[in-house]
């Protein structure tokens, strides 16, 4: 099934809380993976999907990451700062940008030529191999989001 639940569709942000929560628990969902959600999500659907929430960042967290850090934003400040490495991060999700315990990371080396766009697309090619994987270690076991939320 597909669904559209936006503040387009629901005006108060605690109603469209209710309606991201109500559409996972209804449909048995077990792991909500985000990618391109710019929002934070409602504190019902943390509460309830607590542990059980990705995100995929374009940059190695810690660094780089928090609120406005997304598109070539994110690769611009990377390559400001001198880095010869760039990544990916697949993170739990809180109450916070980018801040949860980080579940899997994956390096991309920053070329001497490079521009925002150009790492882009490297990290982004990467992001869907790193967030394909770290998912399908999630389902068979070897990655445990509870043991890693502890650890954090």
């Amino acid at each position: 099934p597909c669904f559209h639940l936006s503040s387009k569709t629901h005006i108060k942000p605690d109603d469209l809380d209710v309606a991201i929560t109500s559409t996972l628990v209804d449909h048995g969902v077990e792991l909500v993976a985000l990618a391109g959600y710019m929002k934070k999500l409602g504190h019902r659907t943390l509460d309830r999907y607590r542990r059980r929430v990705l995100n995929v960042h374009p940059a190695l967290l810690p660094k780089f990451g928090g609120q406005g850090m997304y598109g070539l934003r994110v690769h611009q400040a990377v390559l400001d700062a001198g880095e010869t490495v760039s990544g990916v991060s697949i993170h739990i999700v809180d109450e916070k940008y980018d801040h949860g315990p980080v579940v899997s990371q994956l390096e991309v080396p920053i070329l001497e030529d490079d521009a925002p766009e150009s790492l882009a697309e490297r990290v982004l090619a990467q992001e869907h191999i790193l967030y394909s994987e770290t998912i399908k270690d999630i389902a068979s076991g070897k990655i445990d989001l509870d043991e890693l939320s502890q650890m954090d």
